[in-house]
């Protein structure tokens, strides 16, 4: 559900979620990563149902889902949606 007074970044990184989700969902292919991109994909798609999410956790877990997703070409473009809702929240604090 959405409302109104909804934040615009949680809204796109849902729906880039569940996009990427369904993406995964659907590709045959089996690979030895699969169950961690899913798991963090269910972590993003939980912190978007919050509200807003902490920024450090959804940039780990978009790096995690980089990582076993690798290379394939087929889940290419969601995992790019993915990122650019990610980016919506901004840059990470320097240290």
């Amino acid at each position: 559900m959405t409302g109104i007074d909804e934040d615009p970044r949680v809204a796109e990184l849902r729906t880039a979620v569940a996009l990427l989700r369904r993406r995964l969902a659907a590709l045959p292919a089996d690979f030895p990563d699969r169950a961690i991109a899913e798991d963090e994909l269910a972590v993003l798609a939980a912190m978007a149902a919050g509200g807003v999410p902490e920024i450090p956790r959804l940039r780990a877990s978009l790096l995690l889902i980089a990582g076993a997703i690798g290379s394939m070409s087929a889940l290419a473009r969601g995992l790019a949606e993915v990122r650019a809702a990610v980016d919506l929240f901004g840059e990470p604090p320097r240290r």
